[in-house]
């Protein structure tokens, strides 16, 4: 069964960063896009970036210049660095993966759980 896991939520100050994981298990044959996205309360989840198998990327242009979006594929793993952090950062964070399994052929897009991240000011 597949799992996504992110880790390294927790409290910022504004200015400050912080450095999200997200690691994939379970029966994976292949993974091709990776990305971040993220729900503030009372708001839709919103892409914050993206990034293909061979390590193109894509941002919100809110998080443009300030967040890296970066994987390892052998440890089938998205990463994503925040710095320069604003209060209006404060969200859950979800990590989501495009991933055939050993046991099929088409991919599905799963989603990690999220964790949360607060930037006070």
């Amino acid at each position: 069964q597949v799992r996504l896991v992110e880790s390294g939520g927790g409290l910022a100050q504004a200015g400050g960063s912080k450095r999200l994981s997200c690691a994939a298990s379970g029966g994976i044959r292949s993974i091709n896009d990776m990305g971040w996205y993220r729900q503030a309360p009372g708001n839709q989840r919103e892409l914050v970036a993206t990034i293909s198998t061979a390590g193109s990327t894509n941002y919100a242009d809110s998080v443009k210049g300030r967040f890296t979006i970066s994987r390892d594929n052998a440890g089938n793993t998205v990463y994503l660095q925040m710095d320069s952090l604003k209060p209006a950062d404060t969200a859950v964070y979800y990590c989501n993966a495009d991933i055939k399994l050993a046991s099929s052929y088409f991919p599905r897009t799963y989603w990690g759980k999220g964790t949360l991240v607060t930037v006070s000011s």
